[in-house]
């Protein structure tokens, strides 16, 4: 692995010149590295930081992508991570041409990482700095402390997507972000209400007096207000402080929980383990906008790639080479879902939407198809409109709120079923729905979406950790539960309960699917499925074995 040279460096600083005056936002400074097949085999199971820590399931990985590139040898046009400065890994045979498409695509995403409020928490610092002081710590703990560092980091992984990712977001958006700001939401909605139980004459007395600063000091208003409050409640500081303090523990994910109060950890013996347990936990949380963010960072890369690339100067004589490798990282899937295409698309139809002027309640309320297609209020904001879904978005956002019915119509998208034909002993696929809604909500169902699961403090007493599933209609997979709580218990030091959903039983099932005369998969999908009964359990983990129990 080494730097590109000079000659593509430079080809790289005229993209980002483009790239710039296109309206895309990136610190200077990036680093470019030259990788063979092997490297990126290699830096895959790491998720290509090459000082991730070492651990032995990155080593089996890299054995099964050896034997899968033995069977389908394939050349990866680049692969870029968020870190400061970014890093990019390219192929040692591209031409110039093909860089010029790939540097577009990769400056996008590095536009991404650093203006998407997903990846806010990840701007501060530079995480492959961090991940290499990481490793080495670990790789010390592990000359000293032999396989039980492997244990832990293993223990430690098993439940790694139960981070508190939004908590952590919440640190920089939102009333924490602003601590005056929740102290007035304190004052107001809490310490008058709830504490003091003011008289609601009195209560308008103080938001007109509050109101009162605001507009004869402006900005140093508020802080004009609570000095004076300070002085006629002399309580409010203490108060406040301590419901941050409770709140705070209220939201303590399950790592942090058991970092914090596991009795075993917190042992003189025990301590190191609480450094690796933390390591998990941040290189998750850092981890986590890529996973929730793939199809818009996809799309968004895609879109800026072909319409950069067909605007440089530098390409010509190559539109033909570029069309067959843009449309083959871009073609729609019939089966399956292509994040690039999907994703670029509905950035090309926002910004139309955009500069029609369709996103309003005028345009909404049109039935006439015709109406709607032509409808033009002419208001030039596309390109506003983008970058502000580049800005504010995640996947499931940006999916829930422009998947609509003239996006499927006008790319003529559909849900694919399928069903066994008996007879030749093959699945035959079908059209299984047209809609907007039922489209919508397949591709809804293809992200990522961890289980819900918090610590129950109220019952978490006499040294047992009880934790809780919160049921969003999907159970959880059963062949994990006993290796993840057997893993909990060790760290927790004592027994561990979930409760979580099952199934009790299901309603008639459906009769075995035939072909005969006037067979119709879609009949047979529009029949109503089977009636399901789910039952409230209780998994308890006690050295070592695994018990259930329902609850009535």
């Amino acid at each position: 692995m080494e730097l590109i040279d000079q000659h593509t460096k430079n080809i790289m600083e005229g993209c980002k010149e483009r790239a710039r005056d296109a309206g895309l936002q990136f610190e200077k400074e990036s680093l470019e590295y030259i990788v063979t097949n092997r490297d990126l085999i290699e830096l895959t199971p790491k998720v290509m930081i090459p000082t991730l820590y070492d651990y032995w399931v990155h080593d089996v990985e890299v054995l099964k992508e050896k034997g899968r590139y033995e069977l389908y040898p394939g050349n990866p046009y680049e692969t870029v991570i968020n870190t400061r400065p970014a890093i990019s890994y390219y192929n040692d045979n591209n031409p110039d041409w093909l860089n010029v498409m790939i540097f577009y695509h990769v400056l996008a995403h590095i536009d991404f990482f650093q203006n998407n409020l997903f990846f806010r928490h990840t701007w501060e610092y530079d995480f492959t700095g961090q991940a290499l002081s990481d490793k080495r710590m670990i790789a010390r703990l592990r000359a000293d402390k032999g396989r039980w560092v492997d244990y832990v980091i293993e223990f430690s992984r098993g439940m790694d997507n139960l981070v508190g990712y939004y908590y952590e977001m919440s640190r920089f958006h939102g009333p924490n972000a602003n601590t005056r700001k929740n102290l007035l939401d304190y004052y107001f909605d809490v310490f008058l209400q709830d504490i003091k139980k003011v008289k609601i004459t009195d209560y308008i007395k103080e938001v007109e007096a509050y109101n009162d600063c605001i507009r004869q000091y402006g900005d140093p208003g508020e802080q004009t207000f609570f000095s004076e409050i300070g002085k006629k409640y002399p309580e409010l500081e203490a108060l406040y402080k301590k419901s941050r303090t409770e709140k705070a523990k209220d939201r303590l994910d399950v790592m942090q929980f058991v970092l914090e109060y596991s009795d075993f950890l917190n042992k003189e013996e025990n301590l190191w383990m609480k450094s690796v347990v933390q390591v998990i936990r941040n290189t998750s949380i850092f981890f986590q906008p890529q996973i929730r963010t793939k199809i818009l960072n996809e799309g968004w890369a895609s879109y800026w790639h072909e319409k950069l690339f067909l605007q440089d100067d530098r390409i010509k004589g190559h539109e033909v080479d570029f069309a067959r490798v843009h449309s083959g990282v871009t073609s729609l899937s019939r089966v399956g879902l292509n994040p690039y295409a999907i994703g670029m698309r509905l950035f090309y139809m926002v910004e139309e939407m955009a500069d029609k002027g369709k996103f309003s309640f005028d345009f909404e309320r049109i039935k006439d198809a015709d109406q709607r297609k032509h409808y033009d209020a002419q208001t030039g904001r596309g390109i506003q409109a983008i970058f502000d879904v580049r800005e504010n978005f995640s996947d499931y956002m940006f999916i829930a709120n422009f998947v609509n019915q003239d996006f499927v119509d006008r790319h003529k998208l559909f849900v694919v079923g399928k069903h066994l034909d008996t007879k030749r002993k093959v699945w035959q696929y079908y059209v299984k729905s047209r809609k907007a809604k039922a489209y919508r909500q397949m591709l809804l169902d293809t992200l990522y979406h961890p289980p819900y699961i918090t610590v129950d403090q109220q019952r978490t007493k006499n040294g047992e950790l009880y934790l809780k599933h919160k049921f969003e209609g999907k159970p959880l997979v059963k062949d994990y539960i006993a290796n993840t709580m057997m893993g909990i218990e060790f760290l927790w030091g004592h027994p561990v309960k979930l409760e979580t959903s099952e199934v009790v039983a299901t309603g008639p099932a459906r009769p075995a699917q035939t072909m005969i005369p006037g067979y119709s998969p879609a009949k047979e999908e529009a029949k109503p499925p089977p009636q399901i009964k789910w039952k409230r359990v209780v998994y308890k983990m006690e050295k070592r074995k695994l018990s259930k129990k329902t609850l009535s």
